[in-house]
């Protein structure tokens, strides 16, 4: 068994914890979304209970990771700093019903398993970090962008130069 395969609710039984470094590279969808594969993503992953008891896992990553600007299309640095907590049901019913009783929107509730791929709940994690459409404060280089501005044609010129044949 992979070093990255737990059994997620005895690791959280005995409040595993695990943490390290990930090259982006390695993770195939993230690097999908980025400008290029550069950068590492450092992590960890604390195993616990619930004040009701249920069994939780808290993931945190963060690291630089290099994404393509909207605006300007050339690459940008963005920092990805982010924190959940995972609180584990034994089937989709478990689930729901511990969903209904914590009613608490920042707190998502997943269906556990005996052999659970940390990478993919990190991965996960990392992508649901990452801004929608992500943009420079200010991008370096505008000349493309204002020349498409100042270039602005009239829907209608055309219908000008009908007009007058």
């Amino acid at each position: 068994m992979s070093a990255f395969v737990i059994d997620a609710f005895e690791f959280c039984r005995n409040s595993g914890h695990r943490e390290g470094v990930t090259p982006v590279a390695e993770m195939t969808r993230l690097a999908a979304d980025c400008a290029d594969k550069s950068g590492e993503i450092r992590w960890s992953i604390d195993g616990g209970l619930t004040k009701q008891g249920y069994p939780s896992m808290t993931l945190a990553v963060a690291g630089p990771v290099k994404l393509v600007c909207q605006r300007c299309l050339t690459p940008m640095d963005y920092e990805i700093d982010s924190s959940t907590m995972l609180v584990l049901g034994k089937d989709d019913e478990d689930a729901d019903g511990i969903e209904e009783v914590l009613d608490d929107e920042s707190i998502d509730v997943i269906v556990g398993s005996r052999e659970c791929d940390i990478r993919q709940l990190l991965e996960d994690e990392a992508l649901l970090a990452l801004p929608q459409a992500p943009k420079h404060e200010v991008c370096p280089d505008t000349k493309l962008l204002d020349a498409l501005k100042t270039e602005k044609v009239s829907p209608f010129a055309a219908l000008k130069n009908l007009k007058s044949e």
